[in-house]
């Protein structure tokens, strides 16, 4: 019975009618999960391409093909989802200039087109589309969006694809919103066309809605307020639709949940602008757990996909930053419930937090660190497909297979002191006495541990301090 309830729950789709969880006391010993409360299923996990593809693509073939292997592969981080960035391209005569002297050489992406009258040059941005090209051949499932951070610098008021001299004001300039758009589709095009790449969404704007892309500032980023967007997706959208493409267009990628909110509220009072995106995105880079329950009641409204599509660490150092990465992702997928959660950066030469490879992109060394096997507790057992139950508790995050014959769940202990984790699995009878289990900590790297048992429907586990959990049972 238990397996037919479960599999009859997580067949339910997205806005459909679910039950309500009730408060649970998290100062109790007993955590409950409960598999009659279902939320979102898990479209996957992912990163964007920008900008590490576009150094690391021009390495070494056998290194390339072990990195996309590390992403991709299902018993690794088991990536599925890739942002590819259009670039814009900056002015020829600030090569090596503010963007380099910003965020580094990594950070000045090559544009297509290099005036109004240009041809597009489809040789550039090679490394990049290397990686893209690559990840489609090792993952055929894979799902792809396009995304801007700023139109070509030669359609910018400022002359510059970092911003405007007043970053509180719009860049691109009115006549050439048109060609703008024009210019995300031919790019979109191109790769169907020759790559049968297709593009699941194209976004137009990044972070446009922030206060931070100035002229010569440290990477491509274009100011767009709420109604200048609005009048542009009311361009974009009969274009896109006219180009053939099966692409549709995701809107906003805020940096945070409260510009979220607010672009959306403009969106939602436009009346004609939720009818003409075929996805809702977001960034998490900060946010509260109430802002994250008025996103869940927005996307409710709008009735429409919603990823988390871009965020990083917030706080902490090493170990300690990559656990509270986690608590976002659980605070995410639990509260917001999007189908996708994606990183930023998937290496990095300088830090142990924005990353999940550090790496030398002269010397073409790479290695993986903490947060990859951090990241894999959770990317490699939480699979495509999978559905979110309800645990109750904000360091829990549980999901049941599709055929309801695996549970999965994951325990985290931020803290600097061991945990007792107690969980009830009363309600799953079918489940198999033994649990596998694997753990990350500061001495392991995604170890497999031994076989945890169920007691009287009840699994009792001390959680190490600094430590995240996995445990897959068998239904």
């Amino acid at each position: 019975m238990m397996k037919k309830l479960v599999m009859a729950m997580v067949g339910l789709a997205l806005f459909g009618t679910h039950a309500v969880a009730k408060d649970v006391d998290q100062t109790k010993d007993i955590v409950v999960l409960q598999p009659e409360i279902t939320y979102q299923s898990l479209e996957g996990w992912g990163s964007s391409l920008c900008w590490w593809a576009a150094q690391v693509g021009k390495w070494d073939e056998a290194k390339v093909d072990s990195i996309v292997d590390m992403l991709t592969s299902p018993d690794q981080l088991n990536m599925n989802i890739f942002r590819y960035n259009i670039g814009g391209g900056d002015d020829p005569s600030h090569a090596d200039g503010h963007m380099v002297k910003g965020k580094g050489k990594r950070a000045e992406m090559e544009g297509f087109k290099a005036s109004p009258e240009a041809p597009y040059d489809w040789n550039a941005d090679a490394a990049q589309r290397k990686i893209l090209l690559k990840i489609k051949e090792k993952r055929p499932d894979a799902v792809f969006e396009a995304f801007s951070n700023s139109a070509p610098y030669w359609m910018t008021v400022s002359g510059c694809a970092a911003g405007h001299a007043d970053p509180l004001k719009d860049n691109l300039k009115p006549e050439y919103e048109e060609m703008f758009c024009q210019y995300l589709i031919d790019v979109c095009k191109y790769y169907k066309d020759t790559y049968q790449i297709d593009f699941k969404t194209l976004e137009p704007f990044n972070e446009s809605y922030s206060n931070y892309w100035y002229a010569e500032g440290s990477q491509e980023g274009c100011h767009f307020e709420p109604q200048t967007q609005i009048r542009i997706i009311r361009k974009l959208y009969p274009m896109l639709k006219e180009s053939g493409l099966k692409t549709v267009i995701s809107a906003s990628d805020e940096t945070n949940l409260n510009h979220f909110l607010k672009v959306q509220q403009a969106y939602e009072e436009a009346g004609d602008i939720w009818e003409k995106l075929g996805q809702l995105n977001t960034h998490t880079y900060s946010g509260t757990n109430e802002e994250r329950l008025q996103v869940r009641e927005l996307i409710a409204r709008a009735g429409k996909p919603f990823w988390q599509s871009e965020t990083g660490p917030s706080g902490g150092s090493g170990l300690e930053s990559n656990l509270l990465l986690v608590q976002k992702l659980f605070d995410d997928m639990r509260i917001m419930r999007p189908q996708a959660w994606l990183d930023w950066q998937i290496m990095e030469e300088y830090n142990n937090e924005w990353c999940v490879l550090r790496g030398n992109f002269q010397t073409q060394v790479y290695r993986p660190i903490k947060n990859f096997y951090v990241r894999m507790q959770i990317t490699r057992f939480f699979k495509q497909g999978y559905t979110f139950i309800e645990s109750g508790h904000d360091q829990v995050l549980a999901a049941v297979s599709p055929s309801g014959k695996e549970l999965v769940f994951a325990w985290l202990n931020t803290s600097e002191q061991e945990q007792t984790a107690t969980i009830s699995l009363e309600k799953f009878r079918s489940a198999k006495p033994e649990v596998r289990v694997w753990r990350t900590s500061q001495e392991e790297d995604c170890q497999a541990l031994p076989a945890v048992k169920i007691s009287d429907g009840v699994l009792s586990y001390q959680a190490p301090a600094r430590s995240l959990t996995t445990f897959v049972v068998t239904l």
